[in-house]
């Protein structure tokens, strides 16, 4: 069993969104058995509410909650700032369901029935990208790109010296694009290196959070990220081929 403890910086705080008490106790009981602090919550409201309270690490989220959906309040913790990581937990399979989850800014999305090794481990994926446990090998403190500039330990972006406030996936997914610079990516590799997991028909998934980054930085200065038409996307300086 891995302790996270051990591996990240502090506890571990997981809080568990589904208004079906079996669910809600039998996750409480295996997640509190591999080592993390487990709240809870029955309702979007309630919901909202322990997130600002906790300050939990991640979220298993139900999607059809009493008074509304998994994915509004996905999209108000994004919204008030949380940088926590999100697992949908639902029964509703579609794959448009699965995109709306990812693009409302979810990192994950697990459908009932669900084993539950495999949602600890997209769980562990998840927070990985989150907080590090150092399983891989060391990346530069600071990358650096044009004007732009993304410290790995702070955890912050900034371009032309301003913060940019980002999620944890937009910050992993620029952080791949930085450590590629001028390499164009295609969206299978983006889809690898940044969520973990294979989301096949889902990969607008990631045209989404490229629009994301996009708005954000370009606020700041002229475009960075580019679009190979049929081959994916590349950190370049605009203006640097007039063959795009």
């Amino acid at each position: 069993m891995l302790c996270w403890d051990a591996v990240m910086d502090g506890p571990v705080r997981v809080l568990v969104v589904d208004d079906q008490p079996n669910i809600v106790d039998m996750l409480v009981t295996v997640l509190g058995f591999h080592g993390f602090a487990v709240s809870t919550a029955g309702t979007a409201a309630e919901a909202l509410r322990r997130a600002a309270a906790d300050r939990p690490d991640l979220v298993v989220l139900d999607v059809m909650l009493p008074d509304g959906e998994g994915f509004d309040v996905c999209r108000d913790l994004r919204a008030a700032g949380h940088e926590l990581g999100i697992v949908f937990l639902t029964a509703r399979d579609a794959p448009r369901d699965t995109v709306t989850g990812l693009t409302y800014g979810g990192d994950d999305y697990v459908t009932k029935p669900f084993a539950v090794d495999e949602l600890l481990a997209r769980i562990r994926a998840v927070l990985r990208r989150i907080r590090p446990v150092g399983d891989g090998p060391p990346l530069p403190g600071v990358l650096r790109f044009a004007d732009l500039e993304l410290d790995e330990g702070a955890v912050q972006v900034r371009r032309a010296g301003t913060l940019v406030a980002l999620s944890p996936t937009e910050f992993k997914l620029l952080r791949y694009l930085m450590a590629n610079p001028g390499r164009v990516l295609s969206r299978a590799q983006i889809l690898e290196a940044v969520w973990d997991y294979d989301f096949g028909s889902a990969s607008n998934v990631v045209d989404t959070y490229v629009g994301y980054l996009r708005r954000k930085l370009d606020r700041y200065g002229p475009p960075l990220i580019a679009t190979r038409r049929g081959f994916g996307y590349a950190l370049r300086e605009a203006g640097s081929d007039a063959s795009w």
